[in-house]
């Protein structure tokens, strides 16, 4: 009696084992079965589950270049007072001494027929849907972004943009992007440092006279004045700036063709050789020069900016 017990233990024992593995196999099987789209497939709710995250998608040779942005990227006060010369942009433009990031990408020709720039001076990143739009249409490999200065430098650093404001126009204008263009690649650089800005143009007596007309007041209004009010005033401005960066790097980082500029322009230290002779604080030739650099070496990059 004893003894058949004992086998009829062992038979259960057994007929369970070999149930336990038979689901495992199929556990196994099921959970390899993953979807083209990077999901994997449920077993029995037929629910998907998302896999890993795939790694960046970036192309270091882009064959054409649409940039949309403010008065830096169309060269506002490179070469005449308060005017446009969007051939020294440092995106889009085909003067040699520049060698803009279109240029140096796909040659002179090439940049002059598959580049496009559809910056305007003045913009704020309210603009940027709608230039993201007319961006898409070009369906371009690559779309530049420099875009920031102009929400913070108004008459009154009460009035920049708030924060949430834009990070939500920059949300919609990647949105309108990939509407029109989902597999462009987009290139954001970070907002220049404002306060350096104006500690080097400040030296200029000719450059404050043009700051006088209205450029950038919340920075550089009363250039000279070095009291507490403004010293809190210009610390205001930085701050925004800084933030203006967060959000550009983390809504870049959410899109798998978005590539950083990891706080390079910002932390570039303009000179007096770098900047606009006719304002003291737009980049010149030399400085339209450098951004091509930094975006050049960024963009043909094996791995993005930390």
């Amino acid at each position: 009696m004893q003894d058949r017990s004992a086998r009829h233990r062992s038979r259960i024992a057994t007929a369970v084992l070999a149930a336990v593995v038979s689901l495992l196999g199929v556990a196994v099987l099921t959970g390899c079965d993953a979807d083209r789209d990077g999901t994997t497939k449920g077993s029995a709710s037929g629910q998907r589950h998302p896999s890993a995250r795939p790694g960046p998608v970036w192309d270091r040779s882009p064959g054409s270049v649409a940039a949309v942005g403010d008065s830096i990227t169309r060269g506002f006060d490179a070469c005449s007072v308060l005017a446009d010369c969007p051939e020294v942009s440092w995106a889009t433009g085909t003067d040699s001494e520049v060698r803009s990031l279109a240029v140096r990408l796909l040659g002179e020709s090439g940049a002059a027929a598959r580049s496009w720039n559809h910056a305007a001076t003045g913009a704020r990143i309210a603009q940027l849907p709608e230039q993201m739009a007319l961006a898409a249409k070009e369906r371009p490999d690559l779309v530049t972004v420099m875009i920031g200065a102009n929400d913070a430098c108004r008459d009154s650093a009460r009035i920049m943009t708030p924060v949430a404001d834009f990070r939500s126009s920059f949300e919609a204008a990647m949105r309108q992007l990939r509407a029109g263009a989902p597999k462009a690649q987009v290139y954001v650089s970070s907002v220049p440092d404002l306060m350096r800005l104006w500690q080097t143009g400040r030296g200029n007596a000719l450059g404050k006279q043009i700051w006088k007309l209205g450029i950038c007041q919340s920075m550089l209004g009363d250039a000279d004045d070095m009291g507490a009010q403004a010293v809190a005033r210009r610390a205001s401005v930085q701050e925004r700036v800084v933030a203006y960066n967060g959000v550009l790097r983390d809504v870049c980082a959410k899109d798998l063709r978005c590539r950083y500029d990891g706080g390079e322009v910002y932390d570039y230290r303009f000179t007096g050789k770098q900047l606009s002779q006719w304002d003291w604080f737009h980049p010149g030739r030399n400085g339209q020069a450098r951004l091509a650099e930094i975006a050049y070496r960024n963009v043909t990059a094996a791995r993005p900016p930390a």
